[in-house]
């Protein structure tokens, strides 16, 4: 079953991703967090994956308003 998102909700989740994926390097260098091979492998993969879905995003939402203005442009 495939999830119908809004192209918004997809960009917002890129860009926390990619915010987390910042977060979380921050924290390991002021020695809040201790830095592992897990947790920076799991930043690199949100970092990378929050890139990938805000783009998927963004190329939905051109889609989508060019989609529109055709209909609208259909009816002139």
């Amino acid at each position: 079953m495939m999830i119908k998102w809004q192209p918004w909700k997809i960009i917002l989740l890129g860009g926390s991703m990619m915010l987390i994926s910042v977060i979380l390097p921050l924290l390991m260098v002021l020695q809040i967090l201790q830095s592992s091979f897990f947790l920076n492998f799991l930043t690199y993969g949100l970092s990378v994956a929050g890139l990938l879905i805000g783009f998927i995003g963004m190329v939905t939402m051109v889609r989508v308003e060019r989609a529109k203005q055709k209909f609208k442009d259909q009816f002139k």
